[in-house]
């Protein structure tokens, strides 16, 4: 399972009009099934990490979706999604209910765009809850990959969280130069 190749990009735009799910269509690609279940949704207080992929003050509200995601029903990546407040409160992004089209296609809709997003890929070892929740042994490391989504005026409207067993994960980056 070491082989397994993930890229950011396919999660970051709209899926248009009746949407999918992309970690199931990309698993489905593979030959593999992927799902998720969302642990909690609604409202909190920002933390510094989460407060500066924001560019908000800590202690700020915010409104986080916590899920965990499957492959062939194996945990394989626990990921925490916020949003500021203004942006997602009294929206179903404040909610477990799962989001036709997805989460970035509901927050186009609400007029949010994402057009640039910064990401940032750290080892580290895990927390006991998250070594629990990933079926892993508290000495295997995880990565921990953060990402901040900005629109068109270059102000975050969504902070992305994933943690994942290392040696489960290899990660593509594909860059444009010039």
């Amino acid at each position: 399972m070491g082989d397994w190749v993930s890229a950011s990009v396919p999660y970051l735009g709209p899926q248009g009009p009746g949407g999918r799910d992309v970690w199931g269509a990309e698993t489905a690609a593979r030959g593999r099934r992927g799902t998720q279940r969302i642990l909690h949704a609604g409202e909190a207080w920002a933390t510094a990490d989460v407060a500066a992929l924001l560019g908000m003050p800590e202690g700020d509200e915010v409104v986080v979706r916590r899920r965990i995601m499957f492959l062939d029903d194996e945990p394989w990546e626990l990921t925490d999604t916020y949003y500021p407040a203004r942006i997602a409160r009294g929206t179903g992004l404040a909610g477990t209910a799962k989001i036709r089209g997805g989460a970035v296609t509901l927050l186009a809709e609400l007029g949010y765009v994402g057009v640039r997003a910064r990401e940032e890929v750290a080892a580290r070892m895990p927390t006991e809850e998250e070594a629990a929740l990933l079926q892993t042994v508290p000495d295997e490391p995880v990565l921990r990959l953060t990402r901040a989504t900005l629109d068109a005026a270059d102000a975050p409207i969504q902070a992305d969280i994933m943690t994942m067993p290392a040696h489960r994960q290899r990660l593509r980056y594909e860059l444009r130069i010039g």
